[in-house]
């Protein structure tokens, strides 16, 4: 794979299978499919998001990203600091090593991603000293400047996470994510475990930090408010496909998927006269199960739209133009209603 021009990582038919085991030999009989065959392009500078319901594959995803699991099929390219194209699917030892310093995560929880035993000193320094970067007083004079940069008090060094609020000890999450200068953050859920106006800490915290150091986002949500203010890209997830990929504002506007047009509908508007014109769509059914999906589109039997085709027909992920891209057979024929617009729906 090549990489195109400001194009930082690259990803192609990735797939992460797990099995299903069953007898007492434990036997293969089936796998869940919590990604199947998606593709990307991260481009430097950029945030992008994965939005979609729990359980669609956007977790999953970020951990293929950051080689925390190794894909059962695909590739992920991403672009060296030397210039050189690395296959992330395939690293080892050195090389990964390497890897996972220029690509951190920050995760969701704010409380089980702390060690509880350890100091802020020795959680935000482990990643020092394991790269040889530093040690002793100079780790934790490094670590002081990062509590700072991240609005945090550097006599909190000798603290243990209980101590802290979850906003806090998010706060030391993303400290010990960009302690290393990574060029690509994962986020996955950063924000979704904290109040409401600690959010808006947070997310501007986030912006600070990726207009200070150069920083790359992937940032993974389930709440749309949220992806709408951070993210420059969206890429919408069902059921470990990509069904829609665009910019932000075509996206929230002129959706071109159902499923894409359903998450918009949920989106809290301020305008009381806005949420009276706009039509809530409401999805029948329920997810369908990665273990078994149906054939075809894998959203038909929730989609108001579907035809005989849908049901028969896989719709691969179709350049529309202008950037967007969306896996439905009749995308921009449609007249789907955006976050912002009223319904055109007669």
């Amino acid at each position: 794979m090549s990489l195109e021009p400001g194009v930082l990582m690259a990803v192609r038919h990735l797939k992460m299978h797990y099995p299903i085991q069953k007898g007492f030999l434990r036997r293969t009989v089936g796998h869940v499919r919590a990604v199947d065959d998606i593709g990307f392009d991260v481009r430097e500078g950029e945030t992008l998001g994965l939005v979609g319901e729990s359980g669609c594959g956007k977790t999953t995803t970020g951990r293929l990203l950051t080689r925390i699991l190794r894909p059962t099929a695909g590739s992920i390219a991403f672009a060296g600091a030397d210039g050189a194209e690395l296959d992330v699917v395939a690293l080892e030892g050195a090389g990964l090593k390497a890897y996972r310093r220029a690509v951190r995560m920050v995760f969701q929880d704010p409380f089980s991603s702390l060690n509880p035993r350890l100091t802020v000193a020795e959680i935000v320094g482990q990643c020092l000293t394991a790269h040889g970067i530093a040690s002793g007083r100079r780790r934790d004079e490094m670590v002081a400047q990062l509590l700072e940069e991240v609005g945090l008090r550097p006599e909190y060094l000798r603290r243990y996470p209980h101590a802290f609020s979850g906003g806090e000890r998010q706060r030391i999450g993303i400290a010990r994510a960009i302690a290393l200068r990574p060029r690509l953050i994962i986020a996955d859920e950063a924000v979704s475990a904290l109040d409401v106006s600690v959010q808006a800490q947070t997310l501007n915290l986030l912006n600070r930090l990726k207009a200070r150091h150069g920083l790359t986002y992937v940032f993974v949500a389930h709440d749309l408010s949220v992806v709408e203010y951070i993210c420059d890209r969206v890429a919408v997830m069902y059921v470990g496909k990509i069904v829609e990929l665009g910019d932000r504002d075509g996206v929230f506007r002129t959706p071109l998927h159902p499923y894409t047009e359903a998450l918009m509908s949920a989106v809290p508007l301020p305008d009381p006269d806005l949420r009276e014109r706009r039509r809530r769509v409401r999805l029948k059914g329920e997810v369908a199960d990665p273990a078994n999906p149906p054939s075809g589109c894998y959203f038909h039997p929730r989609c108001a739209y579907a035809t005989e085709r849908c049901r028969n027909e896989a719709p691969p992920l179709r350049d529309m133009g202008g950037g967007r891209h969306s896996a439905c057979h009749y995308a921009g024929e449609l007249g789907l209603a955006g976050a912002f617009a009223p319904s055109n729906a007669a």
